[in-house]
């Protein structure tokens, strides 16, 4: 995560930025490639040989090939493209927002009808430093 941006000290904040944009590129061009049907049917064929045409990083492929969702918005995806691969799983934004936040898809569903996550501990990282 980049230090030098007022956002950075918001822990699990990953703003889609120019400089994130450009980290993530080839990760979104891949999920974006899902569009189409034959794409999904040759990513489901052999998944690693179909991102090899995508100038992933190691961390990208291994996070898409893992499905660590959270990992790829770290790592340059934007929640929008990377919910393609979610949807190419079956997955609902509710089950990918429950393992993004290591909850059950029940406790998730709490949390957001209580109205979201509590900010207590986690407005700003620096804020832990202090305890």
């Amino acid at each position: 995560m980049r230090d030098d941006k007022d956002y950075s000290d918001i822990p699990g904040t990953y703003v889609f930025d120019p400089q994130h944009s450009m980290m993530g590129y080839p990760l979104n061009m891949f999920c974006m490639s899902l569009n189409k049907a034959e794409n999904r049917d040759k990513f489901r064929q052999n998944e690693t040989t179909y991102l090899d045409q995508f100038p992933m990083t190691e961390e990208q492929r291994n996070a898409v090939l893992n499905r660590r969702w959270l990992e790829m918005l770290r790592l340059g995806g934007n929640i929008y493209y990377t919910f393609k691969l979610a949807i190419f799983d079956g997955l609902t934004m509710q089950q990918v927002g429950a393992m993004m936040s290591g909850v059950s898809e029940d406790e998730f569903k709490a949390m957001m009808i209580a109205g979201g996550r509590k900010p207590d501990g986690n407005r700003y990282k620096s804020e832990w430093e202090q305890k």
